[in-house]
């Protein structure tokens, strides 16, 4: 499975150009996303401790994401962008809505949605290239060959903690990924809908 096959719209035209025309903030809200994953992989590691494997696995992830954080950092000092505080978008705290608040269910939703946002964001490395310089297309082409498995990581502790119950879950939270996607954002970020 793929991030394309696995979501159920691709990255808008609109958000493209947007995104071309936007390299300065869509690169600051990158290296943010970047330390968001680090920092949600590293939460649940140390919420649920249970679960050993996941912990591992993790562990392993989170280095991944801090070390992208880095090069997206070095990106940005190559080209004399300053670093600085940009908001979140309304993406990860409008999938967060669904998350049930009581276990086993919460771990599950949690998983389902670092899931989904590691697929989305593999989706745009893709969709990005062709409209992006070429120093920006090959960083980007290499960040989606090695963040393309972080999705199916997530996917698979899901199913493996949540069992038969997991499918409606997946498809809950993929059709409001759609929408937030899809429809009119007031501004733009890595993970923002059709600019307003």
């Amino acid at each position: 499975m793929t991030p394309e096959s696995f979501l159920q719209c691709p990255s808008p035209v609109a958000w493209l150009h947007a995104a071309a025309n936007n390299l300065e903030t869509l690169l600051i809200d990158h290296a943010n996303c970047e330390k968001k994953a680090a920092a949600t992989a590293l939460s649940l590691m140390m919420r649920y401790v249970e679960h050993p494997q996941l912990m591992n696995r993790l562990s392993k992830l989170a280095r991944e994401e801090l070390r992208h954080f880095e090069q997206v950092l070095a990106l940005l000092r190559s080209r004399r962008i300053a670093y600085r505080h940009v908001g979140a978008s309304r993406y990860a705290a409008g999938l967060r809505t669904l998350v049930r608040g009581n276990e086993p269910g919460r771990l599950v939703d949690l998983l389902i949605v670092g899931a989904i946002v590691e697929a989305r964001s593999c989706e745009r490395f893709r969709a990005l290239q062709p409209f992006l310089d070429a120093e920006l297309a090959g960083f980007y082409r290499g960040l989606e060959a090695s963040e393309s498995r972080h999705f199916t990581v997530y996917l698979d502790f899901a199913r493996q903690l949540g069992g038969v119950t997991i499918a409606d879950r997946v498809q809950a939270f993929l059709a409001l990924e759609a929408q937030l996607i899809t429809s009119q954002d007031e501004q733009f970020r890595f993970h923002s809908g059709v600019p307003g």
